[in-house]
């Protein structure tokens, strides 16, 4: 049998995608021809490398064999760019970050595109997670690099401090509490709140550090849409501190410190092995652990 690189990146894409045509626009390329490729690597192994059906496709054994070794290849030749990139223009390189909702909104657009500056040649793949699902992408191979809360289980990954992600209390301007420095949520959890979309990890992760079930109002896409839920009155919401420190103006929200522990997040960033990463790839976290623009976010807002 013989595989290229494109019908490994396009397998393991799919098998993460879950899906032939999810594979196929990840792998920048047609269904038609995704679909051909994974029968042609069928046919020429002689046994069915996934298992279809209306809900999409999972590996078979063969599949799940397939997709060990395609990981280990990829990150290979990953590294071999990295390598030979030292002796030249010649060759790019491709890295890939998961990240949590904070991260993404607030935390890594500046540092990536300082990086993206810095090595002209490297492009990255961002998508965001929840911290569960990154954690359980980066043991499995799935990705270089990920940023989670320090409340998930990082065994048997390196994990280093990025930044602190403390969470506040929004409330109108003329709320009962607009006063108060610091709070338990438990004290306002009788209020009407302004909350993410369902299945939004912080806002299950608030949820379930509430001590009873929040009264949502609405649910809305962004942080920047609760304060602005906030600011009308519609109810109270938990946002980012780096979230709050943007909100200016007379009518707009105030923010109140959550003085809980689960509250003061510290944002990690984490690898498998950071020594074993592809050039490129320990490149971004070395400048992502060394970027001097972190605001101090531990002091209520």
């Amino acid at each position: 049998m013989r595989f290229d690189l494109t019908d490994l990146r396009l397998f393991a894409n799919i098998v993460e995608a879950g899906s032939i045509t999810g594979g196929a626009a990840r792998t920048h390329m047609t269904l038609a021809s995704a679909s051909q490729r994974v029968l042609a690597m069928e046919d020429a192994l002689g046994a069915p490398l996934l298992d279809r059906s209306p809900q999409g496709v999972r590996p078979t054994d063969a599949g799940h064999t397939l997709v060990h070794h395609a990981r280990l290849v990829l990150e290979q030749m990953e590294r071999l760019r990295g390598e030979l990139g030292e002796y030249g223009a010649g060759l790019s390189g491709h890295v890939r970050l998961l990240c949590n909702t904070t991260a993404m909104a607030e935390h890594l657009p500046g540092p990536l595109a300082r990086f993206l500056a810095a090595y002209p040649r490297v492009t990255l793949d961002v998508e965001e997670r929840s911290s569960e699902d990154i954690v359980a992408a980066l043991r499995a191979g799935r990705c270089d690099l990920g940023v989670v809360t320090d409340v998930a289980d990082v065994a048997g990954l390196e994990s280093f401090p990025f930044r602190p992600d403390p969470l506040v209390l929004a409330v109108p301007a003329g709320h009962a509490l607009a006063r108060r420095k610091r709070i338990a949520l438990a004290e306002a959890a009788g209020d009407a709140f302004v909350g993410l979309a369902a299945g939004n990890p912080l806002q299950d992760h608030v949820a379930a550090k509430a001590g009873r079930r929040l009264a949502l109002r609405v649910r809305v896409g962004s942080f920047e849409a609760v304060c602005r839920m906030v600011e009308q009155g519609v109810g109270v919401g938990v946002v980012p501190a780096a979230v709050a420190q943007r909100q200016t103006g007379r009518g707009a929200p105030r923010f109140i410190a959550i003085a809980e522990p689960w509250a003061e997040r510290q944002l990690l960033l984490c690898a498998r092995s950071l020594s074993a990463l592809p050039l490129n790839a320990r490149r971004l976290a070395q400048s992502l652990l060394a970027d001097p623009a972190a605001p101090d976010l531990r002091k209520s807002p």
